[in-house]
């Protein structure tokens, strides 16, 4: 299986959960080009398609796995936007299965500064306020936030066993996935 990133802390979250489900599971990390922040789900969703599908065509992997986090517009919230990881697993047939992570809201200043071009992606704004050099490669902003209660990891973990509930039950799904 390919992962469509090279950051760790997707990785070992699809390491995590894949091995939880799956026995001799071998993953290669890809780098894949990206857009900066992503803004609305079909655009995270594409993100996280995207980085499925170029991890599956760069490797020849049974799978591709592609994780993405977004700014998902969101009424009666403080900003208007929730931060959701979307997971999007792709098969070589094309068959796509989609999860998604809780989602939580970013203090007003790392929107602003996102929507106003200030910053490209979350992370310049909340290494700002976290003083934390890298931060979506560790416990990322909802670590800092929840003073490490809940980190990236478990975000990403969550998408992704939500995009593998169909591959680990397909008999209840029927095979009938989208494709790209």
């Amino acid at each position: 299986m390919a992962v469509g990133s090279t950051n760790p802390v997707k990785i070992e979250a699809v390491k995590t959960c894949f091995n939880n489900f799956f026995d001799n599971v071998s993953i290669e990390a890809v780098e894949v080009e990206t857009k900066p922040q992503p803004i609305g789900i079909d655009e995270t969703i594409r993100g996280a398609v995207k980085r499925g599908l170029e991890a599956l065509k760069k490797t020849g992997a049974d799978l591709g796995v592609g994780i993405e986090a977004g700014l998902i517009k969101l009424e009666h919230t403080i900003t208007g936007y929730i931060n959701q990881h979307i997971c999007a697993i792709i098969d070589k047939q094309g068959h796509i299965t989609i999860g998604l992570s809780m989602g939580f809201e970013f203090p007003p200043e790392v929107v602003e500064k996102i929507l106003s071009g200030e910053a490209k992606e979350a992370e310049e704004a909340m290494e700002e306020i976290s003083g934390i050099k890298g931060i979506g490669s560790k416990t990322g902003a909802i670590g800092y936030l929840t003073k490490e209660k809940i980190t990236r990891k478990d975000l990403c973990i969550q998408a992704i066993i939500s995009a593998l509930i169909p591959r680990i039950n397909p008999q209840l799904y029927q095979n009938k996935w989208p494709s790209p």
